[in-house]
């Protein structure tokens, strides 16, 4: 995949794909619409991303850096509450019309669910090593796994499906009732 330069000219291109994608979702999304709409030649376009899908997953990266905060607090509890608060504010700064666009576009295009599934391989390592390594209690087998397919769905079905937002009641609620309980062995 190509990666995205630090230029203008790469940014206007991949704002240009965001905004597209968001408006007309992945299957309608072409080069040449993002080549119009950015003002860059499609041979520019790809040049530095081979195909559409490299071309969503360079907009994604450029949009979302993958930062969680470091593990702030004493313990397991407080380590969860900053790292889940923190996912919580990224996943509803994102547009609902982006999210729907890549499940959609995953669903169709093996290239894209393939960069996808990369860029969230690499947030969730991110993630969830600082809180396993400074984890002051043992925890459950496959912890670092169950966090991170656990969290990000709940709060993508609260936001998106439930059409909720995840307050400071709800995310105590999520890291007390459900995480907690999970991580922690039986």
């Amino acid at each position: 995949m190509g990666r995205p330069r630090d230029s203008s000219r790469d940014r206007v291109i991949l704002d240009a794909t965001l905004s597209l994608l968001i408006e007309a979702g992945y299957d309608q999304l072409s080069i040449e619409e993002v080549a119009s709409r950015s003002g860059a030649a499609k041979t520019t376009i790809y040049r530095r991303y081979p195909h559409k899908a490299a071309l969503v997953a360079a907009a994604v990266e450029h949009r979302v850096p993958a930062t969680p905060p470091r593990p702030s607090g004493r313990n397991l509890r407080e380590s969860l509450l900053s790292q889940v608060t923190w996912l919580a504010r990224s996943i509803a700064e994102q547009e609902t019309g982006l999210l729907g666009a890549l499940f959609s576009g995953m669903r169709n295009d093996a290239r894209l669910a393939h960069e996808m599934r990369r860029i969230l391989r690499r947030d969730q390592a991110a993630m969830t090593d600082g809180f396993v390594r400074h984890a002051d209690e043992q925890l459950a087998p496959g912890a670092a796994t169950l966090f991170s397919e656990v969290a990000p769905a709940v709060i993508v079905h609260r936001i998106v499906v439930a059409g909720e937002p995840c307050d400071a009641a709800f995310i105590a609620h999520l890291v007390d009732d459900i995480l907690i309980p999970l991580l922690r062995p039986a």
